[in-house]
């Protein structure tokens, strides 16, 4: 039995892991400041799982911001509770061709930084594109911005293919999943702006 156990750590662990991702994902989409106790559980496993066994440094990179995020988001988020606040904000389509340019330009220097100083690193360009994209979507999730949801649909989609190729099946499942709940989270989240 300790050695089935010795053996399947990586997937308990990554188990867990997605349990809690799946809790925050269904507080963020009610609007509750409980999602960021859950992300932060979940990341720190995370970090752990990228860089022991999948060898993604900048996804590891990306859930050492979720933890500080997740501290962060439980502060901001802490000043209101009822789910039909009305802190959920729109932004104009400009705003987000800066916020595209500035992720592109980003996800190149993150890709020359892994390139250059983890040549063992897998999939270096994918792996620095959904990061700094979720860097992003990550920091617009804290600042209620209704599109946030619009950039984890596509982040999502890219991640579940980045982590089924590294033999993170579970993962990817749960990025799927994320992504569907992504999709739900917008059309919540424009029904409590509407109603705000």
């Amino acid at each position: 039995m300790e050695h089935w156990i010795s053996n399947h750590i990586p997937l308990i662990l990554e188990i867990i892991a997605v349990i809690f991702g799946i809790l925050y994902l269904i507080f963020a989409i009610f609007n509750s400041r409980w999602c960021w106790f859950f992300g932060f559980l979940g990341s720190l496993l995370s970090i752990y799982i990228f860089i022991e066994f999948a060898k993604l440094y900048a996804e590891a990179l990306l859930y050492f911001y979720y933890v500080i995020t997740a501290v962060l988001g439980w502060i901001f988020w802490n000043k209101k509770t009822d789910i039909t606040q009305n802190d959920i904000v729109s932004k104009p389509l400009s705003s987000h061709f800066f916020i595209l340019f500035i992720g592109i330009v980003c996800s190149f220097g993150l890709y020359w930084a892994l390139a250059t100083f983890f040549p063992e690193a897998q999939r270096p360009l994918f792996d620095s594109f959904t990061t700094i994209f979720s860097f992003i979507a990550t920091w617009l999730t804290v600042k209620k911005w209704i599109e946030n949801w619009l950039y984890w649909i596509v982040i999502n989609a890219g991640s579940s293919v980045l982590y089924y190729s590294r033999g993170l099946e579970i993962y990817a499942i749960l990025m799927i999943l994320n992504g569907i709940m992504a999709i739900y989270g917008y059309f919540y989240w424009s029904k409590l702006k509407q109603n705000a």
